[in-house]
């Protein structure tokens, strides 16, 4: 099976999300289709049926998690340096509108667009990778071909 690249902060939220499923999700999911249970016929227990879908989702991301982290390949940025690669950290330029952009490069499972966590897997990381400082990148996006000016690199 293939390695699943995180950052350690990637990791330690993953290990926190699955903590929490197993030691406070999973046991109030239990009591709740218990306490269903007690209400009596469940082919008409809109209750029980709810708990049991919510039980089946919590049961699913655990395996789920379980897997991710089975596999997971914990790559420390700080110990980088160079060319853009997994975990680098980018300013970028826009080079029609000049709007600057700063992203992590990050494995999907931590990947957050909105607070600058770039999926590796996505068209601008795969077109960042291996650049320097000062290249150009031309990225196709769904609204078009952009171009980008990379302004700095850095690994924290």
């Amino acid at each position: 099976m293939e390695k699943i690249p995180l950052t350690r902060a990637g990791y330690t939220k993953l290990e926190a999300e699955l903590k929490q499923l197993k030691s406070e999700e999973r046991p109030a999911i239990i009591k709740a289709i218990a306490e269903a249970r007690e209400h009596g016929d469940l082919s008409e227990n809109a209750e029980y049926h709810s708990a049991k879908e919510k039980q089946s989702f919590i049961e699913g991301r655990i395996k789920e998690l379980e897997g991710v982290m089975s596999l997971a390949d914990v790559i420390d940025p700080a110990k980088m340096s160079g060319a853009i690669k997994f975990g680098a950290t980018v300013e970028i330029v826009d080079e029609d509108t000049d709007e600057e952009k700063t992203y992590q490069i990050v494995g999907e499972y931590e990947a957050d667009l909105e607070n600058g966590r770039l999926n590796i897997k996505s068209p601008l990381a795969r077109a960042l990778i291996g650049k320097e400082e000062g290249d150009s990148v031309e990225v196709r996006t769904p609204g078009g071909d952009r171009s980008y000016e990379i302004l700095k690199i850095s690994y924290l």
